[in-house]
């Protein structure tokens, strides 16, 4: 009877877990939230690491929920990731948080070396949570997926200054190469450097011309980076999903693919690993700022991703550090992607100079440039046996964006954040590449 009873009994009724924000109840962010904002208003908030990652993770969460939850933004122009940078440029532009603030943060980004740190983490553990073999094949492949994105968004820049009116030489050099030439520091400030030198002009008005350009350029391959994410759901036989390699076969795809063994050591959670995967990260990006001081010619992040590679091609490090690092790159990316986005904002993205630099011919040049290295890369990518949207992401849209962070705000939007390898190869070794081809190119203007 008792049983008979309990069967028809209706199910106790369960109730839905409350809203999330940053893995906790709304209402438990939302106090903790407010403190922070408070003592950011009242200028008591602390200086240093301790005061940004506060402010920096309850700016991202409330952001990047806004760009998830906004129609079109979320489907269409990479959801929380380019609402988070925007925000975030806007807050800092307009003025509208404290200047202590503004200035914790950046100089955390800048002065701190969060930038570094995170992309240390990122290029480490993605690389040594990857395939050796697939690592080796699509390493001899990725170059001329590089040269098919520059070359394409080169040409079709200086073929619309020629159709403009702009001037086909000038939209080359001040628009086109800027974009492509791997973001402020390590591109447009050389460049214009080399170009007032090659010139007999100031340098320092060469970089107010390529700025606009950078920043133009970096905002549009975000967008296209989420866009480009969206074609691949639609358009799935040129989407590898994240995989940047094409397999033709199930065997081959059997070759490539992490054991299913690695896998269960890879996902299992230790926190000693994760301590491990800290130091060997930074370790690696010290040994590439090592060689950098005796090879300067190779930017410090070449030589980590170079090193790194070379340690999971060569088997040099035990498979419980490989799997080390890559643990610490999952909680790197899962926890504070956001807090970097928000820096980005912050220290990188000035909205008076993307503004300023709006007209319909200036749109034009910038678009097409970025537009070139999409169609070049993805082009190529498909020659070599690539996936094209994955080609485009990282060897065109992470060429026409600004540097580190760049890639890290496209990938982001693109959700693709595991292809940070190449995008930092792109970045690097593509931008240096681009100082060469600059220096060329004047020479042959001149």
């Amino acid at each position: 009877m008792e049983n008979v009873i309990s069967a028809a009994a209706p199910a106790a009724k369960t109730s839905s877990p409350p809203y999330q924000l940053y893995g906790m109840p709304w209402y438990y962010f939302g106090v903790f939230g407010v403190a922070v904002l408070l003592a950011t208003y009242l200028g008591i908030l602390p200086k240093g690491m301790v005061g940004a990652f506060p402010l920096m993770i309850v700016m991202g969460a409330i952001f990047n929920e806004i760009g998830d939850k906004t129609p079109i933004i979320n489907s269409f122009l990479g959801g929380g990731a380019i609402v988070v940078i925007f925000g975030s440029a806007a807050l800092s532009t307009f003025n509208l948080m404290p200047k202590d603030a503004l200035k914790t943060m950046s100089d955390f980004m800048k002065g701190g070396g969060f930038l570094d740190f995170y992309i240390a983490s990122l290029i480490t553990g993605s690389i040594m949570g990857m395939n050796r073999q697939l690592l080796i094949k699509a390493a001899f492949r990725y170059l001329p997926v590089i040269l098919g994105g520059v070359a394409v968004a080169l040409s079709l820049g200086t073929l619309v200054g020629i159709i403009t009116g702009y001037g086909g030489q000038k939209a080359l050099f001040f628009v086109s190469i800027p974009i492509m030439g791997g973001g402020m520091g390590a591109g447009a400030v050389p460049l214009a450097k080399i170009f007032g030198e090659g010139l007999g002009q100031d340098p320092a008005s060469m970089l107010s011309i390529m700025v606009p350009a950078v920043a133009l350029g970096n905002a549009l391959s975000i967008v296209c980076g989420g866009l480009l994410d969206r074609l691949g759901k639609v358009k799935k036989s040129i989407c590898g999903q994240g995989q940047l390699m094409l397999l033709g076969n199930q065997s081959a795809a059997k070759d490539t693919e992490v054991s299913e063994e690695y896998k269960t050591l890879r996902d299992k959670l230790v926190l000693t690993q994760m301590g491990a995967g800290l130091f060997i990260a930074t370790c690696f990006f010290a040994f590439g700022a090592l060689i950098n001081y005796f090879i300067p010619a190779i930017h410090g992040y070449a030589w980590m991703i170079l090193s790194v590679a070379i340690a999971k091609v060569l088997g040099l490090l035990p498979q419980k550090f490989e799997i080390c690092c890559y643990q610490w790159f999952q909680f790197v990316m899962t926890n504070l992607t956001g807090v970097l986005l928000v820096g980005i904002g912050v220290a990188y993205t000035n909205l008076a100079e993307v503004a300023a630099a709006f007209s319909g011919q200036y749109m034009a040049l910038v678009a097409v440039t970025v537009f070139g290295a999409i169609i070049g890369a993805g082009l190529m990518g498909k020659v070599v046996g690539f996936f094209p949207i994955e080609a485009a992401i990282t060897g065109g849209l992470c060429m026409s964006n600004m540097g580190g962070t760049g890639d890290v705000a496209v990938l982001s939007a693109a959700k693709r954040m595991e292809l940070m390898p190449f995008a930092q190869i792109s970045s690097r070794i593509g931008g240096a590449f681009m100082l060469i081809l600059s220096s060329v190119a004047l020479q042959l203007a001149a």
